[in-house]
């Protein structure tokens, strides 16, 4: 099949630092093009990828997340070469918004991935847009906060590849909390949780603008460098590094995640997650195998005493079968010839 793939230009392709989605499609159009499919990416033109790369912006720019005017000139312009093209199959957005509110001129069939969560502004986009293209979830749970008549092709998870993540069966005394430092992630509970259960605690991330009151008031005052401490945002290298180390990956989330691919990552590692049971967290972290689903922070806390129940062989295994690269795009090549049949 002729498959584009619509990237946001906000962040290279795959990422440096921060960008889950910029991952998820890194990995789909190598493992389309593994499967051998005639694959397009439409993003930024530092990127990296087994597919055709087409760039209208050179470079990443971070620093304009959320600036509509770079948004509309990228996805139009992509839109247009599509259009102008007109020998592809299928278009799958991961864009944002503006792919699926202004692509009905296409002739091709537009698939668009929710990476997203259903916060109130985006459920009102894709309750007027409920039936424009064919949606994909990226869990099952996912789609239960979704407005009534979206029209779902299918549920197809994230993926990564495991053998590209170093294994380590012997850990370091660590506890590791990483991701977008803000609120809902629960890095203050983390910090209890080390407190309370006397570890150490590595915490690793971005500090976005608009969640640095959060990061200062609550987090940076119980950085001591010692039991607590904040290694800031660290590239891919050291982001492996951390999660092959780690006793275990802390998630204490506080929102409902769509699908959360940090737990992924904690677990190819060989490194059992202990979260919140919300969101998407009991589908992807099977309890007692990948680490522990806990109901509250008093869970939590005795979790982090059982760490020893858990088989880091075990966790790496069920990655390897539930959410590799492979089993990802074979799942979106099934929605591809469905809606092209």
């Amino acid at each position: 099949m002729r498959i584009a793939q619509i990237a946001p230009p906000w962040i290279a392709v795959p990422p440096e630092g921060y960008g889950g989605t910029e991952w998820v499609v890194k990995h789909l159009c190598d493992g389309l093009v593994a499967r051998g499919h005639d694959v397009h990416l439409f993003a930024t033109g530092d990127s990296r990828t087994a597919a055709q790369l087409h760039s209208l912006f050179p470079t990443q720019m971070p620093d304009e997340i959320g600036r509509t005017p770079y948004d509309a000139r990228h996805v139009a312009w992509a839109l247009e070469e599509i259009a102008a093209d007109g020998a592809f199959d299928v278009v799958h957005d991961h864009s944002g918004f503006l792919a699926i509110a202004f692509g009905g001129g296409l002739r091709e069939r537009m698939v668009h991935t929710v990476h997203c969560a259903f916060d109130p502004a985006a459920f009102g986009f894709y309750e007027q847009f409920r039936d424009a293209v064919d949606y994909v979830s990226i869990s099952d749970f996912q789609r239960t906060l979704g407005p009534t008549g979206m029209r779902w092709a299918a549920t197809v998870y994230n993926a990564l590849p495991v053998e590209g993540w170093p294994f380590r069966e012997r850990k370091d005394d660590y506890l590791l909390a990483f991701g977008r430092i803000c609120e809902d992630k629960g890095f203050h509970l983390a910090i209890e949780i080390a407190r309370r259960t006397d570890s150490r605690l590595v915490m690793a991330g971005v500090v976005q603008d608009w969640y640095r009151g959060y990061f200062e008031q609550r987090i940076a005052p119980e950085i001591d460098g010692k039991q607590i401490v904040y290694l800031g945002e660290v590239d891919e290298a050291k982001k492996r590094e951390l999660f092959a180390g780690a006793r275990a990956f802390v998630f204490p989330i506080l929102w409902p995640e769509p699908f959360g691919i940090v737990m992924i990552e904690a677990m190819a590692s060989g490194t059992p997650v202990i979260a919140l049971r919300n969101g998407s967290v009991p589908e992807v972290v099977p309890d007692g195998v990948g680490g522990f689903v806990c109901d509250d922070v008093e869970a939590m806390v005795a979790a982090v005493g059982r760490l020893d129940e858990i088989d880091p062989a075990a966790c790496r295994t069920h990655v390897a079968r539930r959410f590799s690269v492979d089993a990802m795009a074979a799942g979106y090549e099934s929605v591809y010839r469905a809606l092209t049949a």
